[in-house]
């Protein structure tokens, strides 16, 4: 197969990933369960769950209008100041957090056709890596991909928690460029949403591919250069090239 791009840049929610339930009342529990255990005096749980609410949200809100993401271990950290929750070398913040984000992740699947376009694409030379909008902390992103096996076929993962902006702003997609070290007309970039993904990536010059999974008729103002209804669309593109 030929293929008219050298790189890819991958969205990672609802491109690779099916992130299934996103509810943040299940891995909290688990996380009061753990503390429990460890007999830790704890607060009520629905006052604490409505407390992370309450910041957590609008944080995420603002963030969309801002584009400086929402980092949730900072929300949980507050809270934990604010409830005097002791913590110490075994029960620390790093380890609510990795509890809490197994349960979130448990609930994740690779839609069905990814590794074998992934595993087409290494397979030709094409690289590979990942620009990903989250609100979790990197370490356990970089776990996630580990968790589902996909962290062998990308050089790189750059994720708006880790840096000062989110897609669309400029400069997460240009951090991208720099990491494939080759011209933006050279890479393609895909994922699911139109105005974060296809806008974002076409205004730092670089190709684009909408994964339109549930097929949405949507306005838009530019055109993405490629519309797939799932990954495997993109080894056609590489079959109209040949």
């Amino acid at each position: 197969m030929k293929f008219p791009f050298r790189a890819i840049g991958f969205d990672w929610a609802y491109t690779l990933v099916d992130l299934g339930s996103e509810d943040d009342r299940k891995p909290l529990q688990k996380v009061f369960n753990y503390l429990s255990r460890e007999n830790i005096s704890l607060p009520d749980f629905e006052e604490f769950l409505g407390r992370s609410r309450k910041i957590f949200y609008p944080m995420i809100e603002d963030a969309r209008k801002t584009n400086q993401e929402a980092r949730y271990e900072v929300v949980l950290q507050k809270l934990i100041n604010d409830f005097e929750i002791p913590l110490n070398e075994k029960v620390s913040l790093k380890n609510l957090l990795e509890i809490y984000y197994f349960e979130v992740y448990s609930e994740r699947k690779v839609y069905p056709e990814v590794v074998e376009v992934l595993n087409c694409f290494k397979e030709i030379g094409v690289r590979m890596g990942i620009v990903s909008n989250t609100t979790n902390p990197k370490f356990m992103k970089d776990r996630e991909m580990q968790i589902l096996g996909l962290n062998p076929y990308f050089e790189f993962a750059i994720y708006s928690s880790a840096t000062p902006f989110r897609k669309p702003h400029p400069s997460i997609f240009n951090l991208a460029i720099n990491s494939f070290g080759m011209e933006p007309q050279d890479i393609l970039f895909v994922g699911d949403n139109f105005s974060i993904d296809v806008v974002g990536a076409k205004k730092v010059g670089m190709k684009s591919a909408w994964v339109n999974r549930d097929r949405k008729n949507i306005f838009k103002a530019i055109e993405s250069d490629y519309e797939l209804h799932s990954l495997d669309g993109l080894l056609r593109i590489g079959e109209l090239a040949h």
